[in-house]
């Protein structure tokens, strides 16, 4: 083969790579940056002050969980100028992060939600729904207290136990369920590992989410609240549960 035809090859194949693998596979859109972060953390600031306050949100219910509660509207910021587009990463570009906004009422931060968490809580909810259906009843696994449960994942067809990859440790996390049937990620192994590695000052009762958004650029979505007892995190409906016995 020719050196003129290797070349011709090999370009072929960069331009097949390009072809085969969309946007939303490329490394630029995998991981979160500080610069993606902070150009959005200025754009909303701004829009701010130029609108009284406002926030450029996407409507969403009063119950809507409160890490998940307030996806940019990047459209706002395009059209008043702050953005050009929206980051390379994001949802609106293919990508798989949702950017949100955290705390708008005091410290606001710009976050991401990883989508890809989702999308696997989707796909168990799915199945997890349709064994409802059919059997009128929720599949509960282990006994973690008296309002949360691991799930059975072998009624539901399974063959390991349900987890997913933490966007905090990458370690695989368990999947719980409360009495209503809502699934959640478990993040105690990873706020364990933020609490002993980072200072705090949290005390029993507080909300110790915020650990992980505050030293990460992620929010833990999809997560029931915990607290911390005897410097271990704990959910919250314990507390609860002591306070009534």
């Amino acid at each position: 083969m020719s050196r003129k035809s290797l070349v011709m090859l090999v370009l072929i194949s960069v331009f097949l790579s390009g072809c085969l693998y969309p946007d939303k596979n490329l490394s630029k859109n995998q991981v979160p940056n500080d610069i993606q972060l902070q150009s959005v953390q200025t754009a909303v600031e701004q829009y701010q002050e130029q609108n009284t306050y406002q926030l450029p949100i996407q409507n969403r219910d009063q119950d809507t969980p409160v890490f998940q509660k307030y996806p940019i509207d990047f459209n706002r910021l395009k059209q008043q100028n702050l953005l050009s587009e929206a980051p390379g990463n994001s949802f609106e570009q293919g990508g798989v992060y949702q950017y949100v906004i955290v705390d708008p009422e005091n410290e606001l931060q710009v976050k991401v939600m990883d989508l890809r968490v989702t999308q696997e809580l989707r796909e168990i909810n799915f199945r997890l729904n349709t064994y409802r259906s059919e059997h009128l009843y929720v599949p509960f696994g282990e006994k973690i207290n008296d309002q949360v449960y691991t799930l059975n994942y072998e009624e539901l067809g399974y063959e390991n136990p349900l987890q997913v990859k933490s966007p905090y440790t990458q370690n695989q996390l368990p999947i719980v369920v409360d009495l209503e049937g809502e699934i959640y990620v478990d993040y105690r192994s990873d706020l364990n590992q933020f609490l002993q590695q980072y200072e705090h000052d949290y005390e029993t009762g507080d909300d110790i989410r915020y650990l992980l958004s505050d030293h990460s650029p992620f929010v833990p979505a999809h997560t029931l609240p915990y607290t911390v007892v005897d410097g271990e995190p704990v959910f919250m409906n314990e507390m609860n549960q002591e306070d009534a016995s």
